[in-house]
């Protein structure tokens, strides 16, 4: 088996192989790259889409196939599955494919599938099977789009221009996560599910044409006939075997197995426990998606005034014990503003962590580090979404959600026991 390259740094300066040859990207300013201009218009598209998509999907199933409860679950489960079903192989493929061809045609893909979902509708031939194939293998195309797009910003705007980069995708995700599937909401009510589908697939049409704005880079280094086990498991020791990227990829999994834990049974909470509207809980979720925002917008500062690692490790994540506290009244707001604070910390680190991977990741090996992040992380999600049920089931409802907060607010301690804790500068130009 092939050995793992080299990690890219073992001192807190972050200093890296230089690039292939390419364009030189702007310093410092990720909006001085036209092709940065041009993901992130394209991302803006796939987030209105996607969240569109999220809502009508289930909402087809419902009111053309008159799907059960379980069906529609299966339909979630589905979307989730293809990042470990391909998740660590994708990073692979993308490490020998030209980045830009792989986001224009996993756009392709998603706007073709979608797109015959509404036909299908209309011709009177829709089916469930159908539903679930489209939704898997939608679900695959974007596994290589989220890949590739991390793995391609290096070279669009620079390691030093990773921070402010990563700060804008996080805040237009948070946005989406806020008002985008309330505009696709309001979409279905105007014009029903399969149309508000349609117009998914129009703008992933639309985004597939804005990636092709991206300069395309040099052609990948061929490796020869490298087996893809060995070239997978290169990317998997690269992670585990960094001290600082283990420590990411560790919390980053607490966070998610956490997060999962309690957002799996808040709706029980909400609606079947405390009588409450299911209006309140789409409030109380977005007050997370408010405190992404806030984390994300704050993380630049924040960073350079406290220090990189000292910023990661800040502790904010046990404000999460505030959450199993809810109740009506003003236990309410307090779970709330919890929420808030802990996401708050969570959209902070998805800034610092997602640039610091990046930037101590040698060109060759991004697209399998992000496969890896994304396996695992994905993976806590499934794991941490089937054992709260489990546990609730077994014991009680309040037990799966402080196993849930308890996780969460403990999901620093990986970073704080690693040299990130250590750690003064990041991805960023330090003369």
């Amino acid at each position: 088996m092939a050995s793992a390259p080299s990690p890219a740094t073992d001192d807190n300066t972050g200093n890296l192989p230089a690039h292939p040859a390419g364009p030189t990207p702007p310093p410092g300013d990720p909006w001085r790259s036209k092709d940065f201009r041009a993901l992130f218009g394209a991302t803006t598209l796939n987030q209105f889409a996607s969240n569109a998509g999220h809502v009508a999907v289930p909402l087809l199933a419902l009111t053309a196939l008159d799907a059960s409860a379980g069906q529609v679950g299966a339909l979630a489960a589905l979307s989730t599955a293809a990042f470990l079903l391909i998740g660590l192989p994708a990073g692979a493929w993308v490490d020998r494919l030209r980045t830009r061809e792989v986001l224009v045609a996993a756009d392709l893909a998603r706007a073709v599938l979608l797109a015959s979902l509404p036909l299908s509708w209309w011709l009177g031939a829709l089916t469930l099977p159908q539903l679930h194939v489209v939704v898997l293998l939608t679900g695959c195309a974007t596994v290589f789009c989220e890949v590739g797009a991390q793995s391609v910003l290096p070279r669009l705007v620079g390691r030093d221009g990773l921070v402010r980069a990563n700060a804008a995708v996080v805040t237009l995700m948070a946005v989406g996560n806020i008002a985008g599937r309330g505009a696709g909401g309001a979409l279905i009510a105007l014009l029903t599910a399969p149309l508000a589908l349609a117009c998914s697939a129009a703008c992933y049409f639309v985004s597939a044409l804005g990636m092709l704005r991206i300069r395309p880079a040099p052609a990948p280094t061929p490796t020869g006939r490298t087996p893809l086990r060995t070239r997978i498991a290169e990317g998997l020791r690269h992670v585990l075997g960094h001290p600082e990227l283990r420590a990411l990829v560790l919390a980053a999994g607490l966070n998610n197995l956490g997060g999962a834990f309690l957002n799996a049974m808040l709706p029980v909470l909400f609606v079947r426990e405390l009588g409450l509207s299911p209006a309140a809980l789409g409030l109380f979720w977005a007050a997370g998606g408010a405190g992404l925002l806030l984390g994300a917008r704050l993380a630049r500062p924040l960073s350079a005034r406290v220090g990189y690692g000292r910023t990661l490790v800040l502790t904010l994540t046990p404000a999460a014990l505030l959450v199993p506290l809810l109740d009506r009244g003003a236990w309410l707001w307090l779970a709330g503003a919890g929420w808030l604070l802990c996401m708050a910390k969570i959209g902070c680190d998805n800034v610092l962590g997602v640039s610091l991977r990046q930037h101590l990741t040698p060109d060759p090996l991004l697209g399998r580090m992000n496969a890896t992040f994304r396996f695992i992380l994905t993976g806590a999600l499934a794991v941490g979404s089937a054992a709260s049920g489990l546990v609730a089931e077994l014991t009680t409802l309040h037990t799966a959600l402080w196993t849930g907060a308890v996780v969460l607010s403990l999901s620093f301690v990986p970073m704080l026991l690693s040299p990130l804790r250590d750690r003064r500068t990041g991805p960023q130009r330090t003369a």
